[in-house]
């Protein structure tokens, strides 16, 4: 029998705290049994001498705890897992109903994020409750979607409410409450999963200061921004505000157009509104300097052209685009300037001893820059298999938040459509993009004679805060003759 609560809804407890007292008939309360406990000669009779009816109560929960556990059941709450960042995003599909039975990583709906949309998955079996959510809400993390029922797991013979009441009074130390804070510790490292590395008190500081987080560079743990991380920003950017020549300009005005014909109005998605928003930062923030050259590609297409036969074999699709890779990488480690992002004080760089290179894919909701890993790490035949996956997985618009992260070079190309060149955006905090444009046969003058060979169209955009104009030519001229010898990259 519950004889008295002693603590109240929201109270915060330590280990050996009292939380309830219990009596049972014919024995001492657990009030009256605690403060005793510690000393041995009460325990070894404690131990020695249980009444009847603890004996009986004792045995009881042993004989029935298994055919009980299966029969329990436990309703959970699904929430949106941590999307890295505190925007809201778009719930555009639900994939079940009220009443219909789940497996653990079902999809249960998809999400719309800036860049690419995701599922959330069933995090166990059972059977939709109530669906909290429709299509067309706007959602974030931590946000309630799904209540749904199942059995609860039945490893252990005893059933866990009991189990977790006679802990929360018992005198020995293995049964300590703690193990019940044990869920408390994913969720704290779940944010650092996300775009940004931050607590929720650091990026309510952020917001009530209006500091972008993605344009700080933490100090914590694995880049983890802390509050002294946007204290410093905040300050530096009073001594030091950034040029508002992008910003001073006037906006365009609106024009009443339908004064001159017929017109529509068409939204736009999401992806496309954060992609102008970053384009026009990017470029309005960024001084940058376009260095054009011309890869002799002749070579290295005839090399292609070899060993596609044993590419069709191996299932892949060999494109030029792991060669070029490969060859950015290659630069990327001979000049190691180009392999770093401004820290937003100015002071320094961060230097980057990975290799990650992203690729401008296009899709009908925009432009996504799915991010090969460790292009340094891997065969050509790895890459374009990796190459094809992910620009699969982005026109499907199945892409992974941190499939699109940690890049430190990016790579666009219209080949495929045409044109002599174009000047590409640097996607910051990046310091430099590649442009490549259609491979072309022109003639070249070579040992003394013209002759017809394969020039690919390349420029070099880089940002001029971070690199020398001598050293943009200089990598633009090693990329360029990479790409003329493909045996300097076994060099």
């Amino acid at each position: 029998v519950v004889k008295s609560i002693a603590v109240n809804l929201g109270d915060q407890v330590n280990t050996g705290s009292e939380i309830l007292s219990l009596e049972v008939e014919g024995a001492a309360s657990a009030e009256d049994a605690k403060p005793e406990a510690s000393e041995p000669e009460q325990l070894a009779e404690s131990k020695s001498e249980p009444t009847e009816s603890e004996t009986q109560q004792q045995a009881e929960p042993s004989a029935d705890a298994p055919s009980a556990a299966p029969a329990q059941s436990k309703k959970s709450v699904v929430k949106v897992p941590d999307l890295g960042t505190d925007d809201e995003v778009d719930v555009i599909e639900i994939h079940v109903s009220v009443g219909d039975s789940i497996s653990a990583d079902d999809p249960l709906i998809t999400l719309e994020s800036d860049k690419a949309a995701m599922e959330v998955p069933a995090p166990q079996d059972g059977e939709v409750l109530e669906l909290l959510i429709k299509v067309g809400d706007k959602v974030k993390t931590g946000t309630d979607v799904i209540r749904i029922s199942g059995a609860a797991a039945a490893a252990s013979p005893s059933p866990a409410p009991a189990s977790s009441e006679s802990e929360a009074v018992a005198p020995a130390p293995s049964t300590a409450p703690a193990p019940a804070a044990i869920p408390e510790v994913p969720a704290v490292h779940a944010e650092q999963s996300g775009k940004v590395y931050a607590g929720p008190a650091v990026r309510k500081l952020a917001r009530e200061l209006g500091v972008d987080l993605a344009l700080v560079l933490g100090t914590g743990a694995r880049s983890r921004v802390v509050k002294e991380d946007i204290h410093a920003f905040v300050k530096a950017r009073i001594n030091n505000p950034p040029a508002a020549a992008g910003t001073s300009i006037s906006a365009v005005p609106d024009v009443d157009f339908s004064q001159f014909g017929e017109i529509e109005e068409v939204a736009r998605s999401k992806m496309e509104k954060v992609t102008a928003t970053n384009m026009q930062r990017n470029w309005s923030s960024v001084p940058h300097v376009a260095q054009f050259n011309e890869a002799d590609v002749t070579e290295l297409e005839d090399f292609r052209a070899e060993l596609k036969p044993e590419a069709e074999k191996k299932g892949v699709k060999l494109t030029f685009l792991p060669f070029l890779l490969k060859a950015c990488a290659k630069a990327l480690a001979e000049y190691p300037q180009f392999n770093v992002s401004l820290h937003s004080s100015g002071e320094y760089v961060i230097q980057k001893k990975y290799y990650h290179i992203g690729v401008a894919v296009a899709t009908e909701a925009g432009l996504v820059v799915p991010v090969i890993r460790d292009v340094d790490k891997k065969s050509i035949y790895e890459l374009a298999d990796e190459v094809i996956e992910l620009s699969n997985k982005a026109k499907q618009r199945k892409l992974k938040l941190e499939e699109m992260q940690g890049a430190c070079f990016t790579i666009s190309s219209l080949g495929a459509i045409g044109g002599t060149g174009f000047i590409p955006v640097i996607n910051a905090p990046e310091v430099a993009i590649l442009g490549v444009s259609k491979t072309e046969i022109k003639p070249v003058y070579r040992n003394g004679e013209f002759q017809p060979r394969k020039m690919l169209p390349i420029t070099l955009c880089y940002d001029h805060k971070a690199v020398n104009g001598v050293d943009g030519g200089m990598f633009a001229d090693y990329l360029a003759k990479l790409l003329g010898d493909i045996r300097r990259l076994a060099l």
